[in-house]
């Protein structure tokens, strides 16, 4: 945590450095010592330490000062840092500006020149005055903060893609926050400014997208190198997997995410199924363990960053990406898992970012106390969801178009929900129709599916976990995909009429190889795949065994 600050200022050189001198004997251990000699200094650096989200203690200021008496000095530092005790020094002819200024800037206490011996005159005042802040003082967040509406889509965005990669922050509601407030004040900010993002540095970002705010936290867009071992597409269970066995085994490997590493189960709130961890672990616990392991062995890791085609020439990949830039590598995995599918509902699409949200219950669980939320599908994300919101919310709704659970979510997650009061299961049920006022989600439309029967419910909040689009539309090689749009590898290739048509080897395809040879497909991507966390972490280091096949016959 940073140091508060004692901030000292006196026109008079020497008796800066003579107060500067005590101030650090006494309390440097515990508070960062400041010192200018000029007042407009002096607010100009205040203006820029609020920005950085420093914290002022004390102010210990000269009263006679050529640009501006310190009475007036304080009256405008109070702007700044009201809760700051304020000090002013004197000389005996000022006692009665002193004294004025008590009501006047609510001085704390007011020191004749000189205060020898600081031990009796100077630390006793100050230790009192120091002790009393901090009982008061509750230390400003030191990170990121966002400062924007709630019901905004791009805040949402912003707070979904943060979180997602780990990156701490603080979000600040501009229409209930009184912090937020402040800093619309500070930026001098409007509110097509919003949302804004203020880093540590005091930086202020204003209205950002994803890749400008990427840029600003030093994440990595930019390959380093034209020509690559195995280049890795989705940072997922099985992409950081095989990420983490590509490196370890000395391949010069690229791993490519084009949101947030971790996938759908970067946004579990409990795995409680995941071999090693019996009391379970969040899929960010789970994401970070992964990178950290990931870029230890080396490997190299592009984010955000879309991968928009692969091609083939001269027995290499080329890799384009969104930005036009070009990859070669020598082999592919493809891990770029499934996204939750629509919901096709009337009025859903209105208000996507701002009450109904695809997965990511983690990101506006705060959001949701006291709030009336359903959440759509019966598969474990949603069940887990359910249990993390439940916490959170006044009641959780889990809506499921079978009559139960039992058919779709593990039984330890069953139990689970059973047992929480705060939590129903509404079965033989679709969501219909969504409305909303003031651009936000109010109410839903439900309709039992056996009677047709129709009501209308108060919903703050919607997360959508139902079914599984494989992400695969943007492959424009002749890759074989199932009529779902999965892909094929390994022996089930044979089954497709064309697979001898693009098929070029003597030897059948590998396990996970796709009709492509060198190109590999594991985790939820791959049809078959059994859509577990530990299958997918499987199947992400069986794909680098076999890229090393690949790469021994070329």
């Amino acid at each position: 945590m940073k140091k508060p600050i004692i901030f000292a200022l006196d026109d008079d050189a020497q008796v800066l450095r003579a107060v500067t001198r005590d101030l650090k004997s006494e309390y440097r251990t515990t508070y960062r010592i400041m010192s200018t000699d000029s007042a407009n200094d002096a607010l100009e650096a205040l203006e820029e330490l609020k920005r950085k989200g420093e914290s002022i203690a004390l102010f210990l200021v000269d009263q006679r000062m050529p640009e501006m008496l310190g009475v007036d000095f304080l009256a405008r530092a109070k702007k700044y840092y009201p809760e700051a005790k304020k000090v002013l020094l004197t000389a005996y002819s000022d006692t009665d500006a002193a004294i004025k200024a008590i009501n006047d800037v609510q001085l704390d206490y007011y020191l004749t020149k000189p205060w020898n011996p600081p031990e009796e005159k100077l630390y006793p005042t100050l230790d009192d005055l120091l002790d009393a802040w901090q009982l008061n003082f509750k230390p400003e967040f030191d990170g990121i903060k966002v400062v924007g509406y709630q019901f905004s889509p791009k805040s949402h965005n912003i707070k979904d893609f943060l979180s997602s990669n780990l990156f701490p922050f603080q979000w600040l509601d501009i229409e209930t926050n009184e912090k937020a407030k402040e800093y619309t004040s500070l930026y001098k900010l409007d509110t097509k400014d919003m949302p804004v993002v203020s880093l540590q540095d005091g930086t202020c970002l204003k209205n950002p997208d994803i890749v400008e705010l990427a840029t600003a936290l030093g994440l990595n867009a930019e390959p380093k190198e034209n020509l690559y071992d195995v280049v890795i597409i989705g940072a997922g269970p099985s992409g950081l997997a095989a990420a983490v066995y590509a490196g370890s085994e000395g391949l010069n490997a690229l791993l490519i995410e084009k949101h947030a590493p971790g996938g759908q189960a970067g946004t579990s709130s409990r795995i409680e199924n995941y071999l090693g961890f019996p009391n379970g672990l969040s899929g960010q616990e789970l994401t970070h363990r992964a990178i950290t392991q990931a870029k230890r062995f080396g490997i190299e890791f592009l984010s955000p960053q879309e991968v928009t085609s692969i091609s083939e020439e001269n027995g290499y990949k080329n890799i384009t990406l969104a930005d036009g830039k070009s990859i070669s590598t020598k082999s592919v995995i493809i891990t770029t898992g499934v996204n939750y599918r629509r919901l096709d509902a009337e009025g859903i699409d209105n208000y996507t970012g701002a009450g109904v949200y695809y997965g990511s219950s983690m990101t506006e669980a705060q959001a949701c106390c006291e709030k009336e939320v359903y959440i759509v599908g019966g598969g474990n994300s949603a069940g887990q969801s359910a249990v993390y919101l439940s916490k959170f919310a006044k009641n959780v709704s889990i809506i499921i178009r079978k009559k139960d659970l039992s058919s779709s979510m593990s039984s330890y997650l069953i139990d689970q929900i059973d047992a929480i009061d705060n939590i129903k299961v509404i079965g033989n049920t679709n969501v219909t129709k969504a409305h909303g006022e003031n651009d936000r989600l109010t109410t839903l439309e439900l309709t039992n599916k056996n009677t047709l029967e129709t009501r209308e419910v108060k919903a703050d909040a919607i997360f959508i976990f139902i079914g599984a689009k494989p992400y695969t539309d943007w492959i424009k090689l002749d890759i074989i995909k199932n009529e779902r749009g999965f892909i094929e590898t390994g022996r089930d290739l044979t089954r497709y009429d064309n697979f001898k048509k693009v098929w070029k080897k003597d030897r059948e395809p590998f396990l996970l190889e796709t009709c492509s040879p060198g190109i590999f497909a594991s985790g939820d991507v791959r049809a078959g795949a059994m859509n577990r966390v530990a299958s997918a972490v499987g199947e992400g280091a069986m794909a680098v065994k076999f890229v090393h096949e690949y790469l021994a016959e070329t």
